[in-house]
């Protein structure tokens, strides 16, 4: 174990001028403090894509058809996805879990995709629950497997990413839930909707909000449950269980951090295991991270999901792990600070 004090003066004791890295040596004592330990490591690590559909898109809250999710997660089992390419760029093993993706499933699969499907999509939330606690609770529980699985084959760092079109709209019922900003505040216009589609959405996601609000104080799960969906369920199982194992967790855009949220409320102090990698451009993003007292690595206004933005953020935690482990301190070159 270690605290943030004696990782400042770790740093403070480097062969470099004192703070001279500025924002890289408060990510290097963020990393640190995720890990519990002054030589954080950054691999092995592992991103998995969890994938559903969701029954909302045919009340009009989205500028694409869920059709496009199976399209995607094609495209993915390609290898020819941005989360492909960012990853192999990154070293980062890449894993495929369809949780609720309606469909024909994959035939003859890569080895890194892996069919837990729960069911064909949540319900509308525009109309009811999306999912009941026991749809849920199997979807968290893929996510906890796929966390064992990442530790046990020796991850340090875990990145959770997402395929469903118009997972935005769960993931703003959720930021409004959980943090309490308004429901206009927590909708955007994800994946390209127009002002007519912004406001179906709003109206949408500000009744669903309204309904599971009275339901969150007397059952938590029953309320997420309807205004979640099968892959953010998932990613926020696997980022409790890879919490609880002691990974560093670095989250992605708005639907990650969505996860995130719903992890930190059902298993608190998770949030501890945390480093947000990008703040996305959608406005309830920002809540989001503020609720967990996240400070984002990046604001590029990124909105593509897929982990993407996480996996940009990636190299910085290399940068990061490697000024705490590799750089030389000042007494052991035959140095004296001045100051």
């Amino acid at each position: 174990m270690i605290d943030e004090q004696a990782l400042w003066a770790h740093l403070d004791a480097l062969a470099k001028p004192r703070r001279s890295l500025g924002r890289l040596e408060q990510l290097a004592v963020t990393l640190a403090l995720t890990q519990a330990r002054r030589d954080p490591r950054t691999r092995p690590r592992r991103v998995v894509l969890f994938a559903g559909d969701h029954g909302c898109v045919a009340d009009g809250v989205s500028a694409w058809p869920s059709a496009v999710t199976g399209m995607m997660v094609g495209t993915i089992l390609s290898g020819t996805a941005t989360s492909n390419a960012l990853a192999a760029t990154h070293e980062c093993p890449l894993r495929l879990v369809d949780v609720g993706v309606a469909g024909p499933r994959a035939i003859d699969p890569p080895a890194f995709f892996r069919d837990a499907r729960i069911g064909d999509g949540s319900a509308s939330l525009a109309h009811g629950p999306a999912l009941t606690r026991d749809q849920f609770e199997a979807a968290w529980h893929v996510g906890v497997e796929e966390a064992d699985r990442a530790v046990a084959e020796g991850a340090a760092v875990l990145i959770a990413g997402e395929m469903g079109i118009g997972n935005t709209t769960p993931a703003a019922c959720l930021t409004a839930l959980l943090t309490g900003i308004d429901p206009d505040a927590a909708v955007g216009r994800g994946a390209g909707a127009d002002d007519a589609i912004l406001a179906t959405k709003t109206q949408v996601v500000t009744r669903a909000v309204t309904r599971a609000a009275v339901l969150l104080d007397a059952d938590a799960v029953t309320a997420i449950a309807s205004v979640c969906g099968y892959e953010i369920a998932a990613m926020a199982g696997f980022y409790a269980r890879g919490g609880a194992l002691g990974c560093t967790l670095l989250l992605d855009g708005y639907v990650a951090t969505a996860a995130a949220l719903v992890a930190e409320r059902l298993r608190p102090g998770t949030r501890r295991r945390m480093i947000a990698g990008h703040r996305s451009a959608e406005p309830g993003h920002a809540a989001a991270l503020d609720s967990l007292g996240l400070e984002p690595v990046l604001a590029w206004d990124m909105r593509l999901g897929e982990a993407s933005g996480a996996l940009v953020a990636l190299p910085l935690l290399d940068a990061a792990a490697a000024l705490l482990t590799d750089v030389a301190r000042l007494d052991a070159i035959g140095a004296d600070r001045a100051d």
